[in-house]
């Protein structure tokens, strides 16, 4: 897998030059009192010590190339920023990193334009679709909330589903890569008017960012994700239920017994668990645990079950720490029974270290714990 420091190499600098040199170096009036734009000491400065630099140090610094060169009128530098949509070169069509070039172009607003709002914004609304202002926009969002959400309130209706996805992406509380709108984080309510108009949009595009921006939410307001989703679940629409399906993915995996029902899942499940059984007592470090367990309806009815379980981790501290991990949905018929096995390696991975000790594994279903089993790690 290519590095994503490579999206801003010697490629995406020329890319950035050429069209900054045809915006400039022609016969526009605008630009007449203006230098010639040098795309050679441009570009010498922008690739000066770049390689040595990560993806976001990167980005700085050709921001700060881009101030160099530009001229010192923050409003022509926004005229002449934008206009580069009109000739802008899109990259390579299988590359996966061809948007980045776009980065710094987008970001320099939020470094150089935090004093020039209006200007700003109406730029990154203008650009969003180069390469997301996801980023770029979150300062201002928290400089000016006010102003910012009146023109999400007008930038939602646009036709462009870059605009309407850069309403809902730019507003999530917790973005990763982002600023942290810790606002949002406290007090999440001002954005539900605007998620509430795109959670149906047109676009898959928008409609993701609306159930990522949910998820985002329920990691801190739980009830505020599921009395939204309960509103959302009575209009019946496909599209919608798939938003609340992706927008509660975390409640899930919580064991959240709310959202259950509201997932189409049996509100108070009646089965029995039985034969639940680990395939050793004693594991080393390295090794994989199986267990196995046959659950059995004790309904006249048909139920629809979520089976996960949780791994309790022994830690350096030597204490244990849970971890939910999914492991199947299920429809049980009136008094089926249905055997189900698993296995758990605790071979050493990057994401997780792991620890000798007592570890434990419990069964969860429709987000209630029920049985589990201990065993250690040697």
């Amino acid at each position: 897998m290519e590095l994503m420091k490579n999206g801003l190499s010697k490629s995406a600098v020329k890319r950035i030059s050429k069209a900054l040199s045809q915006v400039l170096n022609n016969d526009n009036v605008k630009y007449k009192k203006y230098k010639v734009f040098n795309i050679d000491a441009f570009e010498n400065a922008c690739l000066h010590q770049l390689e040595s630099l990560e993806l976001k140090e990167r980005v700085n610094h050709i921001i700060n190339v881009l101030h160099q060169f530009l001229p010192n009128d923050f409003i022509l530098k926004a005229e002449i920023l934008t206009s580069i949509t009109q000739v802008w070169d899109f990259g390579e069509v299988n590359d996966p990193l061809k948007n980045f070039a776009a980065w710094p172009i987008i970001d320099y607003f939020s470094v150089y334009g935090l004093t020039q709002p209006e200007v700003s914004l109406n730029a990154l609304k203008k650009l969003t679709h180069l390469f997301s202002a996801e980023f770029a926009i979150r300062p201002f969002i928290i400089k000016y909330p006010e102003l910012c959400h009146e023109l999400f309130l007008e930038w939602i209706h646009d036709k462009s589903s870059h605009i309407r996805r850069l309403v809902s992406e730019g507003t999530r509380p917790k973005l990763p890569w982002g600023i942290q709108l810790k606002k949002f984080v406290a007090d999440p309510t001002p954005n539900l008017v605007l998620l509430d108009h795109l959670k149906s949009d047109t676009s898959l595009y928008v409609r993701r960012s609306v159930a990522n921006h949910l998820n985002d939410i329920a990691k801190n307001h739980p009830d505020i994700v599921i009395n939204t989703c309960k509103k959302w679940s009575q209009l019946k629409n496909k599209d919608v239920d798939w938003v609340i399906k992706h927008a509660t993915r975390t409640l899930v995996k919580n064991g959240n017994v709310d959202v259950f029902p509201l997932l189409g899942f049996t509100e108070k499940p009646e089965i029995l668990i039985e034969e639940f059984k680990t395939s050793e007592s004693k594991i080393k470090l390295g090794n994989t645990i199986k267990f196995a367990f046959c659950i059995k309806s004790l309904k006249h009815e048909i139920q629809t079950l979520v089976i996960d379980y949780a791994v309790y981790f022994n830690k350096a501290n030597n204490k244990q720490q849970a971890k939910v991990f999914k492991l199947k949905n299920i429809i049980l018929q009136p008094h089926q029974s249905i055997n189900l096995t698993k296995s758990f390696s605790f071979k050493a991975i990057t994401t997780r270290k792991y620890y000798c000790g007592e570890h434990k594994i419990e069964l969860l279903v429709n987000g209630k714990p029920l049985l589990n089993k201990s065993f250690t790690v040697i």
